[in-house]
């Protein structure tokens, strides 16, 4: 099958997106697709246009100055459709240049999915914008009704957006690389260098430092956990606009800020307990991370968490909006001791995560992106039968 990938963010960017979307990319190039990526030009990266991939014109994003958005003419992006002999395009992200590559492939009456994976619709809350999240709703609804279908990550997200006014929706979930986070890799060395003694408690979170990520509640947890606790730690994994203020609001916290593959996996795996005190995700990749890597999880009831964990067998949920709930559950995980290296709840979460890799997932994805192809194609024959 001849693919066209769009997407707005790619690695060596790090975040959900860019590496669930990088991850796909191989993965049908693996299988013997002929896939042309379009993404803009990151910082420092070289220009490219060959049969393979496009690297258009971008821009940063405002609210996220480190990320890009990019730019193309749709009459452009048609003509490479065509040249290509496009037999399906699949868009990633709903940006400009995205939705230039909507409107082509419906120029060319081509197959067209899409993916839901970030609801920027809810961020503008965050960012003293709640007057046009209406706005942004109906753009996305929009986006995404143009499109043969939409693929989003969980059962919960699909009936709520449905309710919204979404048409075609379709679950495709994500997975997690369960030989990368191991609790094998535990690493009593990084302890040391946190400096934890013996078997103190040490919190983790993993993560953009942004206003929608709730980071605060996280380490509000940890503030509240040293009351009985002296001993215990916090560390935050990931970089951000936030990053500044919350070291001058929680000095007590370590900031170690990105960390990548192994490094990123013995972070995890040298944990007690992950907090994950997000309310904004359509999923939340670290939440099957964390559980891989053997770790106790505290989350809101939505998302991957509502999806994968078991509420006091895998992982601790708690209400969504309760912040009172999210740091007592904490607290209790750790004086109770579920959070230990041997514990149940530790030795369940990470076969909760088996049961969710990679592989499978990208098969179905694979699989939906084939049948909407043939469809598509089937149709257009069955309508030359009837002219």
């Amino acid at each position: 099958m001849r693919i066209t990938y769009v997407t707005e963010t790619y690695t060596p960017e790090v975040n959900g997106v860019a590496l669930t979307v990088a991850r796909a990319v191989r993965h049908l190039r693996k299988r013997g697709h002929a896939l042309d990526l379009i993404r803009p030009r990151q910082r420092g990266e070289e220009a490219r246009c060959d049969e393979r991939e496009w690297r258009t014109a971008g821009a940063p994003i405002p609210m996220y100055p480190d990320l890009r958005f990019g730019m193309a003419r749709v009459a452009t992006v048609a003509r490479r459709l065509a040249a290509n002999r496009t037999q399906l395009v699949h868009v990633a992200t709903q940006g400009p240049l995205g939705r230039a590559a909507l409107l082509a492939a419906r120029r060319l009456a081509l197959p067209v999915t899409t993916d839901f994976r970030t609801n920027f619709h809810a961020y503008c809350r965050y960012y003293h914008l709640g007057a046009i999240e209406p706005l942004v709703c109906r753009y996305l609804r929009n986006f995404h009704n143009g499109a043969d279908c939409c693929f989003v990550p969980t059962r919960a997200l699909a009936q709520t957006l449905q309710t919204q006014g979404f048409e075609r929706l379709e679950v495709v979930g994500r997975g997690v690389d369960a030989k990368l986070f191991t609790p094998a890799r535990r690493s009593a060395a990084l302890r040391a260098s946190w400096g934890v003694r013996g078997d103190a408690p040490v919190l983790l979170y993993v993560g953009r430092l942004a206003p929608e990520k709730n980071v605060a509640l996280a380490l509000q947890t940890h503030a509240r956990l040293l009351q009985q606790r002296p001993d215990a730690h916090m560390v935050v994994v990931g970089d951000g606009p936030l990053r500044a203020q919350l070291r001058l609001r929680f000095p007590l916290a370590r900031f170690v800020g990105m960390q990548r593959n192994e490094d990123l996996a013995e972070h995890y795996a040298s944990a007690d307990l992950f907090l994950f005190p997000s309310e904004s995700e359509t999923f939340g990749n670290v939440t099957l991370e964390a559980l891989a890597s053997g770790l106790a999880v505290v989350a809101f009831d939505e998302a991957a968490a509502a999806e994968h964990i078991r509420d006091g067998v895998s992982g601790l949920l708690v209400a969504p909006g309760d912040a009172a709930g999210f740091m007592t559950r904490a607290v209790q995980a750790v004086q109770s001791q579920r959070c230990r290296p041997q514990s149940m709840m530790r030795q369940l979460a990470r076969e909760t995560a088996l049961a969710a890799q990679w592989d499978g997932v990208l098969q179905h994805f694979e699989q939906r992106l084939a049948h909407h192809a043939t469809a598509h194609a089937a149709s257009g024959l069955h309508d030359v039968a009837l002219a």
